[in-house]
């Protein structure tokens, strides 16, 4: 009795963690189509994983906006590689760059910037995860922010008196 509820939890949990990893895959691979379609001109590495929780895109096209996050199996600087060789093949220019234990590399392409930023994860996520980098992609298009300063006068009108 004891051993088939044993073997009861065992085909249980196995099932459950195929259910999970078809998930994910199934998340990785939808997202990597959207992204692709949204920012088909920005490369991104093959064996890059999308973080389904900080990655946020809004817009199409030209007006594509938001953030992507990665996590990548290949080290920053193999990453710097990537981005040095590929982003311009597809027609952005490289307008700044900080080569530092933090990695960020700007570009700029019809008026849009990517801001891409590469670093080595952290002991306690290299200890979850097998990634080597963690790149955050942040792009804005052309006139995104409308007002210098939207939030002026704001605090002072909400505050108590």
């Amino acid at each position: 009795m004891k051993l088939e509820k044993l073997l009861i939890v065992g085909v249980m949990s196995f099932a459950l963690a195929g259910c999970s990893g078809f998930m994910q895959n199934e998340y990785q691979n939808q997202s990597r189509v959207a992204i692709d379609y949204l920012l088909a001109d920005l490369p991104i590495p093959d064996e890059a994983k999308i973080q389904k929780v900080p990655t946020v895109i809004l817009g199409t096209g030209s007006g594509i906006a938001g953030r992507i996050v990665l996590d990548s199996p290949i080290s920053p600087a193999e990453n710097l590689i990537f981005y040095s060789e590929q982003a311009i093949t597809t027609g952005w220019q490289l307008v700044s760059s900080t080569v530092a234990e933090e990695i960020v590399l700007i570009y700029a392409k019809d008026g849009r910037y990517a801001t891409i930023e590469i670093l080595k994860p952290n002991e306690l996520s290299s200890f979850v995860s097998s990634s080597e980098s963690l790149i955050t992609i942040s792009v804005v298009h052309p006139n995104a922010v409308q007002l210098q300063n939207p939030y002026s006068g704001k605090l002072s009108e909400s505050a108590p008196q």
